[in-house]
């Protein structure tokens, strides 16, 4: 049987480190992600996960935040 992974806890300071990369590339790539896993201690695999898991929840607050725009628009009348 396969084991599933269990899952990666992050303590505010890597969250932080890791909200602070996702600001400046939501698309590290593979040599920006062994940077960031050693500045955060966890391997490269977690971080291309946590990526993932950032840009859905980007994506998710963007199509919220303009679909809220558009329930309400603002004239510029």
């Amino acid at each position: 049987p396969v084991r599933k992974k269990s899952r990666t806890f992050y303590s505010a300071e890597q969250l932080e480190e890791l909200e602070k990369m996702f600001q400046e590339d939501h698309y590290p790539d593979n040599e920006k992600r062994r940077e960031i896993a050693a500045v955060v201690g966890v391997t490269p695999q977690r971080i291309m996960v946590w990526f993932q898991n950032r840009r859905a929840k980007w994506r998710k607050l963007e199509k919220l935040s303009t679909k809220g725009n558009k329930k309400y628009p603002t004239s510029s009348a």
